[in-house]
């Protein structure tokens, strides 16, 4: 009878080391692939994993494994920021107001988890900011005069090589030296200075605030420019040029390519930039800058009430608010809705929001500035 109970207790024991491999795989190969909420929340676990989540390290592997764009802050012109979130219950901030910065501000750009924020008073400085962390780091005056609305776009792409965070802020502005003419001035977290390009757009457009995305080292912005436009400025090259296209929306990022998502009577279409050289290209040439990607119909679903036709006021940036990932946001009769690319599933995030309101995706990351 003893002999056949031995095994029982040697299984149990092997149970019993399967469950500790489980739980540090868990802590180990699960835990940096979560919003910043849930890992807040997840230090109440146990003394090892509120250690682990507290180090450096880890907020470092974090930043590089969770990418998801899972809230948005949002602002009015005359309204303090607030924060809308696609899953409350995993994914928040503290502070949606960003009162822990020294000034009241405006947001101007963000990316993968980083803001950055203009000052309302003074000399409206530039705060590059972690809204999850409330981490915070003034950057210093930039040597050009930007304007009261710059046209801003920030990169930070975290890298595993790269234990500090290392971004860059562009500013595209309009000349002081010559009219119809746009200057650029880079700001560099490795050098701690700005440095103007030497490379001018005399193309006569306006660029939109707020509209400006990064793409493989090319940042692109809406312009006013007759019927509309798409200007673009090469990092690598220091390189501007407009880029021809009929395409009206939202400027965003998917699979890596530039998307143009737009809403006009009562659709849903997503564009994809397939051929940025048709430029140069013969006029009777047949091949195509932009391919269709996706294309819903929104007649049959009354709910999500009218769409509004596309602008180009200097707040209104239409009725697609976002779309980059898989993710759309839209506005139907001042009530905010989503599309997801993925399940092909509608939701709705808001009753109702200002029709100058300006949207910014946000990654709910650990990143130290």
């Amino acid at each position: 009878m003893d002999q056949g109970r031995r095994p029982n207790k040697f299984i149990a024991n092997r149970n019993n080391k399967i469950y500790m491999d489980l739980k540090d795989i868990i802590r180990e190969h699960a835990l940096p692939f979560l919003p910043a909420k849930s890992l807040f929340r997840f230090k109440g676990v146990c003394r090892d994993w509120k250690l682990q989540i507290s180090t450096p390290f880890f907020a470092h592997n974090q930043s590089n494994n969770f990418h998801r764009v899972m809230g948005f802050f949002c602002q009015s012109q005359s309204k303090p920021p607030s924060f809308i979130s696609l899953d409350p219950n995993s994914c928040g901030i503290p502070d949606p107001s960003l009162q822990f910065l020294p000034e009241p501000v405006d947001i101007r750009t963000s990316s993968n988890g980083l803001l950055c924020c203009q000052g309302r008073t003074g000399e409206q400085p530039y705060y590059i900011c972690n809204p999850a962390t409330k981490q915070w780091k003034k950057l210093p005056k930039p040597t050009a005069n930007h304007g009261s609305n710059p046209a801003l776009v920030l990169i930070f792409e975290p890298s595993l090589l790269n234990f500090i965070a290392e971004y860059k802020l562009i500013c595209a502005f309009p000349s002081a030296d010559f009219d119809n003419a746009y200057e650029f001035e880079i700001y560099s977290s490795s050098e701690g200075s700005w440095t103007i390009s030497r490379e001018m757009f005399f193309g006569g457009a306006m660029f939109m605030p707020c509209s400006g995305v990064h793409v493989n080292g090319i940042v692109y912005w809406l312009s006013k420019m007759g019927g509309g436009g798409i200007v673009f400025f090469d990092l690598t090259m220091e390189r501007t040029q407009r880029l021809y296209s009929s395409q009206n929306g939202c400027l965003g990022v998917m699979d890596g390519k530039l998307t143009v998502t737009s809403a006009y009577g009562q659709a849903l279409t997503v564009n994809v930039l397939s051929n940025s050289y048709t430029n140069t290209m013969g006029m009777n040439s047949r091949v195509k800058a932009w391919d269709r990607k996706l294309h819903v119909n929104l007649s049959d679903r009354s709910e999500l009430g009218p769409l509004p036709s596309y602008t180009h006021s200097a707040h209104d940036q239409g009725a697609v608010l976002f779309a980059s990932g898989d993710v759309i946001v839209f506005r139907c009769d001042r009530a905010l809705h989503t599309y997801d690319m993925k399940t092909k599933e509608f939701g709705r995030l808001s009753c109702e929001i200002d029709n100058d309101v300006r949207f910014f995706g946000y990654v709910n990351s650990l990143v130290e500035i």
